[in-house]
């Protein structure tokens, strides 16, 4: 069967319209900027510049500011969408992130999740980018506090109280920032795989998420870090990951002069993950969200439907020709 020089101009057409769609989508994020709040795992160097560079130290093989060998996961998102890593608020980007932040304020100077969304809100009006995209990482520091045998860990709280309290404030944040306006928001629960204690206050909090009036429009992606590691230790390939040694430390292996760089490891310092792990976790976000995944411009939308139209047009055109000629 042979296609007729109009249909043939129509297919090249719209195929040619569909090219130029892909490369203009790249250009059009899906989220029209990205606001990461939470502790060391995301933090892109406020407590560097807090601690005048001391904390997290370059000598000890920490990048850039981060607690890792490399860009976390949040920079890395940041990376697939804007072509640039997350810059920390007090350089005047858009991470509030800080080392050591937990979801209570049990007393100490680090900001906590409420004082993070309370920066976002003063410097916004409080109202919300609509069309942006908000992380929120926390509850591995609460978990270590409430562990820490030494007094004061968790200030005045009963254990039980402060787990009741990292619940309510967490999902009470998530409650504030849609009340404010936010309409894409990313919580990662709480990331302390292979802690029990993890386990248990995660399910609480999940069951606390399921019971906030969100509004309409808003999409609450929920990941699960604890399902993540316990993916990366079962099944390291699921993740994108070789075989990993989780009994040694990044920083242990390079001390002894037995690698140079992180592959192999899961963690680099016995806390925080490399930032190969980093990428994985980036990856599985991607894969489980979309969060990378670009919008056509609507005049994109308008090209496509043209050509489609076209092709539409000159294949009633053949069909009515044959149908004539009785073939």
């Amino acid at each position: 069967m042979r296609i007729s020089t109009a249909l043939r101009l129509a297919l090249f057409g719209c195929a040619a319209m569909i090219s130029t769609a892909a490369i203009s989508a790249t250009e059009n994020p899906k989220y029209s900027s990205l606001y990461v709040f939470g502790d060391s795992l995301v933090d892109a160097g406020n407590i560097k510049l807090v601690t005048g560079g001391a904390v997290p130290s370059d000598s000890a093989g920490y990048y850039q500011g981060r607690f890792s060998n490399g860009y976390t996961y949040a920079d890395l998102l940041s990376q697939q969408l804007y072509g640039a890593p997350t810059k920390a608020s007090l350089a005047g980007g858009n991470n509030y992130a800080f080392g050591g932040a937990r979801v209570v304020n049990h007393g100490d100077t680090v900001p906590d999740i409420q004082l993070q969304l309370g920066a976002y809100a003063a410097g916004h009006g409080g109202v919300a980018d609509a069309n942006a995209l908000y992380v929120l990482n926390f509850g591995g520091n609460d978990i270590f506090g409430l562990l820490n045998p030494a007094p004061g860990s968790i200030g005045s709280y009963t254990p039980d109280d402060y787990i009741a309290a990292v619940v309510s404030i967490y999902a009470g944040q998530v409650q504030a920032l849609n009340n404010m306006g936010a309409r894409n928001i990313l919580i990662t629960g709480i990331p302390n795989g292979g802690i029990p204690l993890a386990y248990y206050v995660d399910a609480l909090l999940q069951t606390a998420l399921d019971g906030l009036v969100l509004d309409a429009g808003t999409d609450l992606m929920r990941y699960s870090y604890l399902d993540a590691f316990a993916r990366t230790v079962g099944d390291p390939a699921s993740m994108g990951l070789p075989p990993l040694d989780f009994a040694t430390t990044c920083q242990q292996a390079r001390a002894s002069g037995v690698v140079t760089d992180c592959s192999g490891y899961f963690s680099f310092d016995g806390t925080h993950p490399t930032a190969q792990v980093h990428a994985a976790i980036a990856r599985d976000i991607d894969r489980q969200f979309g969060i990378t995944t670009s919008v056509p411009e609507p005049t994109t939308w308008a090209m496509l439907i043209m050509g489609f139209g076209l092709v539409g047009g000159a294949m009633r055109r053949r069909d009515g020709r044959l149908a004539l000629s009785g073939s």
